[in-house]
């Protein structure tokens, strides 16, 4: 597994995160099939939760009451971080994304077979924003508790390597 990792400023509407890098595993699960029942296990065994399937919504919005692991379970994709004109991230299927709250997300383009395996740390929910952060929401970002694990590794070790500096 390769890791790479962008650290995105304030972009428009977007307010990404002012501390954490999006953590971008690629080839996090490689298994020969069931890849999406694979990340929903690596999901629940490392105590993330909230799990759903579905794939990257194609409009800019972001979270400010959760970080997000996105499993690409299938297929393949252009995402764009960080709000409108901003980092343009090719995934596909095995790689992870790991965005911090407040990070914005796009799909732009999409094979047909493309599919997401989503999920959050404990006590943690997506609420949807597309409009320009309010103080709260900002504080919001900030105040996002880090999980005590990483979403694809076994323990903590990328995370408190990355988002424990």
């Amino acid at each position: 597994m390769n890791i790479e990792t962008l650290l995105l400023k304030p972009n428009g509407f977007v307010p990404n995160h002012p501390a954490l890098p999006v953590i971008v595993y690629r080839q996090a699960l490689i298994v020969p099939e069931g890849l999406a029942a694979a990340f929903e296990a690596e999901f629940a065994r490392n105590g993330w939760q909230h799990v759903w399937r579905n794939g990257i919504y194609n409009y800019h919005h972001y979270h400010t009451k959760a970080h997000e692991a996105l499993g690409i379970a299938g297929g393949k994709a252009r995402v764009a971080l960080g709000g409108q004109g901003a980092q343009l991230v090719d995934v596909s299927a095995g790689d992870c994304l790991l965005l911090p709250a407040g990070t914005g997300h796009c799909r732009l383009s999409a094979t047909a077979d493309f599919l997401v395996i989503g999920a959050y740390p404990p006590g943690q929910t997506a609420d949807m924003k597309t409009d320009a952060p309010s103080e709260a929401d900002l504080t919001a970002i900030r105040d996002c508790a880090l999980p005590d694990t990483d979403p694809v590794t076994a323990g903590a070790g990328t995370l408190n390597r990355l988002w424990r500096m």
